[in-house]
C-alpha cells in the first residue's frame, strides 16, 4: 500500500508540468471521471492478491489492473492540469497572450522625427507607446488592405507633424481622394505659415477639375532654352500617357510620334516668343490638315530635320505610313480633349 501511495505522489508531481494541445472542449467533468475511475481501479487491484488463484494469475491480474488504474489517473490528471493552466491564462486557446512582446514606450525626438502615438497589448494589459520614425527621409513603406487605417493613423500624422516642426517641411502631397488630405495639409499650413522663411504658398493641381486648381504650364517657354528641352517635354508627356511605350523606347513607332510632337512644341516656343506654347495649343495644332500643318512647321528651320521624314512620306503618298506615325501621338493626346476648352478658357483669362 505504501508503494502505491509513493507512486501516486510522484504521479501528482509529474502532472504539474503536463502540457498538451489546446482544446476548448476540455471540461472538469471528463478529467474527474478519469481520475476517480483510475483511483478506484488503482487501489482495488489489491483485492486480486487475496483471490484463490495461482501466484502467476494473481500477479498478472494485479499488475494489469494497477497499470490500467495508473494510466486512467495519468490521463485525468493531465486533462485537469491543462484545464487549470488554460483558466489561469484566461482561456487563451490560440496562445495570443504568449505571442505579445514589449514595444517602444519612450518618446524619441530629433529635428526630423515623426512620432505616432499607439496602444498595444502585453499580457492582457493595454499599454501606451510610440512608433518613432527617426529618419523619415529614408522613406517609409505603409502597407495594408483598404480600410485598415493607413491614411487616418499614419499619413495624416506625417503631414501634420511635418508642417508643425520648428523648421517646417516643403511638402508634395498626392491626394488620391481629393480633397481629404488637401484639407488637412492646407489647414495645418495656415496654422504654421508664420514659421516659414519668406512668403510660402500652398498650391493645388487638379487635372480633373481645373476650376479647383491653380494653373501651370508644363510647356512654360521661359524654361525651354533649346530644342532638347522640347524633346524631354515631348518624351515625358507621351511616355506618361502610354505606359507600354516605356518598354519599347527606340522603336520606330514610338520615336516617330515623340519627334513629331517635339517639332510641334518647339514651333510654338519660337513663334510669338512662346505666347501660345501651351499643351492645349499643341493639341489643337496637331489636329490640322497635313497641307496646312506641314506648311506652317517648315517655316522653322530648327525642326526641319525632325519633320523631314513626315513631309517625304506625305509627298510620296505614303499616307498609311504617315497616319501610323502621327496617329500614335494624336490618340495619346486625345484624353486631354475633354478638358481642352476649359483649360484654354482659364489660360486666356490669365
Amino acid at each position: 500500500m505504501k508503494s502505491k501511495l509513493v507512486a501516486l505522489l510522484f504521479l501528482t508531481i509529474s502532472l504539474v508540468g503536463a502540457t498538451g494541445k489546446k482544446d476548448d472542449k476540455l471540461s472538469f467533468k471528463t478529467a474527474f471521471a478519469y481520475m476517480i475511475t483510475g483511483l478506484v481501479t488503482f487501489f482495488v487491484s489489491y483485492v486480486f492478491l487475496h483471490m484463490p488463484y495461482g501466484i502467476q494469475w494473481k500477479a498478472i491480474l494485479y499488475i494489469g489492473v494497477t497499470s490500467v488504474g495508473f494510466l486512467l489517473m495519468l490521463s485525468g490528471g493531465t486533462l485537469l492540469s491543462r484545464i487549470i493552466k488554460d483558466r489561469l491564462n484566461g482561456n487563451d486557446t490560440f496562445n495570443t497572450e504568449n505571442e505579445t512582446f514589449p514595444q517602444e514606450e519612450r518618446l524619441l525626438l530629433n529635428e526630423n522625427s515623426i512620432n505616432i502615438p499607439m496602444r498595444y497589448q502585453l499580457k492582457n494589459k493595454w499599454r501606451n507607446g510610440y512608433l518613432n520614425v527617426l529618419a523619415p527621409y529614408r522613406s517609409s513603406l505603409i502597407s495594408g488592405s483598404a480600410g485598415a487605417g493607413k491614411t487616418v493613423f499614419v499619413v495624416r500624422e506625417y503631414i501634420t507633424q511635418s508642417l508643425a516642426k520648428e523648421d517646417p517641411y516643403a511638402m508634395l502631397v498626392y491626394d488620391f481622394k481629393f480633397p481629404d488630405l488637401s484639407k488637412v495639409a492646407y489647414n495645418h499650413f495656415l496654422k504654421n505659415k508664420h514659421k516659414y522663411k519668406g512668403q510660402p504658398e500652398c498650391l493645388f493641381l487638379n487635372c480633373e477639375d481645373p476650376s479647383r486648381s491653380h494653373r501651370g504650364n508644363p510647356l512654360e517657354p521661359q524654361f525651354m532654352i533649346d530644342i532638347t528641352d522640347a524633346t524631354e517635354s515631348s518624351r515625358t508627356i507621351l511616355l506618361g500617357l502610354n505606359k507600354e511605350w516605356q518598354k519599347k523606347q527606340g522603336d520606330f513607332f514610338v520615336e516617330s510620334p515623340i519627334n513629331f510632337f517635339t517639332a510641334i512644341i518647339w514651333y510654338l516656343r519660337k513663334v510669338y516668343d512662346g505666347e501660345y506654347c501651351t499643351l492645349p495649343h499643341a493639341i489643337e495644332l496637331i489636329q490640322l490638315e497635313y497641307d496646312v500643318l506641314f506648311t506652317i512647321l517648315r517655316t522653322q528651320k530648327e525642326i526641319e530635320v525632325l519633320i523631314n521624314p513626315f513631309i517625304n512620306a506625305y509627298l510620296n503618298d505614303a499616307i498609311e505610313q504617315l497616319e501610323g506615325q502621327i496617329a500614335s501621338a494624336k490618340i495619346a493626346l486625345a484624353i486631354y480633349k475633354q478638358y481642352q476648352e476649359l483649360i484654354v478658357k482659364y489660360r486666356l483669362e490669365e
